[in-house]
């Protein structure tokens, strides 16, 4: 698959089969991703990779954080939430690091956003389906403290879920670019 179709493909999956990813697929996506635009070269970008026993800790804080007073828990909604977690076949966290001057820290954002952007179309270019997540779990501190992230030094800007998708999903109607472009003279 060439860059222009990754770029018209890339969908965000939520569910995945449990099939293993092609040898190789992460690490090539995340020498993708470190190839981002960074305008300061501050390298801001750190990627965690999530294996299985750290993963089921983050399943039990998401379903600690799920739970309501006033909402019934079922085993069903426990099993999702867990499965959101647990069954893509990888989890890579994207984390930057932290910066006093607000300038700095907004470019640095944008860099790893960028560092995202490639590490999603690098897999999607191999049959790769990816979900950049930043929900509730993503920034709670006990999830710092099981990634080993310093909360002082950086901030997770989200999780990357990487798997097979388990259904095509539907390509949403997206407005004409007219609509976003001026031309000036």
């Amino acid at each position: 698959m060439n860059l222009r179709d990754a770029l018209h493909t890339r969908r965000t999956i939520h569910r995945y089969k449990t099939d293993a990813l092609p040898e190789g697929a992460i690490e090539r996506a995340l020498a993708a991703a470190i190839m981002a635009p960074n305008h300061r070269l501050t390298w801001p970008w750190r990627f965690v990779r999530v294996g299985r026993d750290t993963r089921a800790r983050i399943a039990d804080l998401a379903v600690r954080l799920k739970q309501k007073p006033d909402v019934a828990w079922t085993d069903e909604l426990e099993a999702k939430v867990r499965d959101k977690i647990l069954n893509p076949a990888e989890l890579v966290v994207v984390s930057i690091v932290r910066h006093a001057d607000p300038s700095t820290a907004r470019e640095d954002y944008a860099a790893a956003a960028c560092a995202i952007q490639n590490l999603t179309l690098s897999l999607t270019a191999e049959g790769v389906g990816t979900k950049w997540s930043s929900g509730k779990v993503t920034c709670h501190a006990e999830t710092y403290e099981l990634l080993g992230i310093e909360a002082t030094e950086q901030e997770i800007i989200g999780f990357v879920w990487a798997g097979i998708a388990a259904d095509e999903p539907k390509t949403p109607e997206r407005p004409p670019l007219d609509g976003f472009v001026r031309q000036l003279p």
